[in-house]
């Protein structure tokens, strides 16, 4: 048995059942079930979420990526810096990319406000930090490998000459 093959299968679809994962595997659902806990117990699995399309609430939530540009100097690396501004829950994800900035993070608030004062005032602030650049999502087209929207083809007009 291949615990990629399950581990890409929870991917497509975390609330696939063993016995669903086990008839597309061709494996015992027991078996399954012990991958799932292996891979669990082992830290690979860290957790099962929802693939929100938050453009369809009425309630304004607010997403952006910010990238940051940071000075490392003898006691404090990469690790230390991302271990710090991952403990806030509005960080969603951050990630040490290559390129013309050092990490990518995204943030959640309720508001522009609450976004933009959380960065100012607990991100820039970080004594390593020595840039911030913020980039508001106006719309998500696909998160986590799967498409949002209405599902519709393109409402644009058509135009030919």
């Amino acid at each position: 048995m291949s615990e990629r093959e399950v581990l890409e299968l929870l991917r497509e679809n975390a609330r696939y059942s063993a016995a669903d994962i086990a008839r597309m595997t061709d494996l015992e659902e027991r078996e399954v079930e012990a991958a799932i806990e292996e891979l669990e117990a082992a830290g690979l699995v860290r957790g099962y979420q929802a693939v929100v399309d938050w453009d369809r609430l009425e309630d304004e939530r607010v997403r952006a990526e910010v990238e940051l540009n940071v000075r490392l100097d003898r006691e404090t690396g990469y690790d230390d810096i991302a271990e710090r501004l991952a403990r806030f829950p509005q960080v969603k994800a951050l990630r040490l990319v290559s390129g013309d900035y050092d990490f990518d993070m995204e943030v959640e608030g309720d508001s522009i406000r609450e976004v933009s004062q959380f960065i100012s005032e607990k991100v820039a602030p970080v004594p390593e930090i020595t840039q911030t650049v913020t980039h508001y999502v106006m719309t998500s087209y696909k998160e986590n490998g799967i498409e949002l929207g209405d599902g519709e083809d393109d409402d644009r007009l058509s135009f030919s000459p």
